[in-house]
């Protein structure tokens, strides 16, 4: 308990009270100013572009993320498929690789000046591939992300479909169920827990998206401006703006947001289940 009010209340109530603060640099330092800050950031167009920027990639990368991991697994699961162990060791790889040469890796592959897009446009004789363009860019993000994960979400399905007790194929199988009848029969509705487990940590980790964004604003700093996502606005704000206070309120508010949309998917998933 004390650790956990240390390393996670401390740093949260802190931010908070910094949040009701302003640096009034012309005018005697810091001044409380009380909820105007919250009030600024929801009337900041830029806090907003980037949070619906975040909300469009979870929208669409998230739901192909846990598809892959969820056939992933059932693929591993399911006792047709040779050599599962490798193929779980395979696809879960990646998430040991640290986001941030993750990125860095997926950026040079992606740069249209060296790497793979740049000899596929070179051997096209044309420009059209291009994974860093404003258009491609949130794919190309995806791309990476879906890339590290997939294979985290498919331990945790993988995890729920071994515990699933066995009688209840021999119940499915004493009924006649084939192999797709009992995954959507058995499998799917006794992993629906893990599901949801699964589908929160997404979308906590969409709304926190960093690394990759902002290791690849070096290769198109262009592009990729100082609030592409929610997290490197307030990132910028704090350490190249020394902007504290505001940085504070666009992280407590994103946290708000963020941890009310998680109780929602988890109270909707909780229904689902009853």
């Amino acid at each position: 308990m004390l650790v956990f009010a240390l390393t996670f209340i401390a740093p949260v109530v802190y931010a908070f009270v910094l949040s009701l603060f302003r640096d009034q640099a012309f005018f005697g330092g810091t001044v409380f100013v009380g909820a105007d800050n919250y009030a600024q950031v929801l009337a900041d167009p830029k806090f907003w572009e980037s949070f619906q920027r975040v909300l469009v990639f979870l929208a669409v990368q998230v739901p192909i993320m846990l598809l892959l991991a969820l056939v992933a697994a059932l693929a591993i699961d399911s006792a047709r498929l040779h050599a599962a162990g490798f193929f779980r060791i395979v696809i879960f790889l990646p998430y040991a690789v640290p986001a941030v040469v993750a990125a860095l890796m997926w950026g040079f592959i992606y740069g249209d000046h060296f790497g793979l897009a740049a000899d596929l446009n070179h051997l096209l004789g044309t420009d059209a591939v291009k994974p860093l363009s404003q258009n491609w860019l949130l794919t190309s993000i995806g791309n990476v992300v879906t890339w590290e994960f997939v294979g985290y979400n498919m331990l945790i399905f993988y995890s729920a479909l071994k515990v699933i007790p066995k009688e209840l194929f021999e119940a499915a199988a004493i009924d006649g169920a084939g192999t797709f009848r009992t995954i959507f029969s058995v499998k799917l509705p006794a992993i629906r827990g893990a599901i949801v487990i699964a589908t929160i940590f997404s979308i906590i980790g969409s709304f926190q998206l960093f690394n990759e964004p902002n290791i690849m604003r070096n290769l198109v700093p262009n592009v990729i401006g100082t609030f592409y996502t929610p997290n490197m606005y307030a990132y910028n704000l704090s350490f190249a703006g020394q902007q504290y206070n505001y940085s504070a309120t666009v992280a407590i508010v994103m946290g708000v947001i963020t941890a009310v949309i998680a109780y929602v998917v988890q109270l909707r998933g909780t229904r689902k289940g009853m």
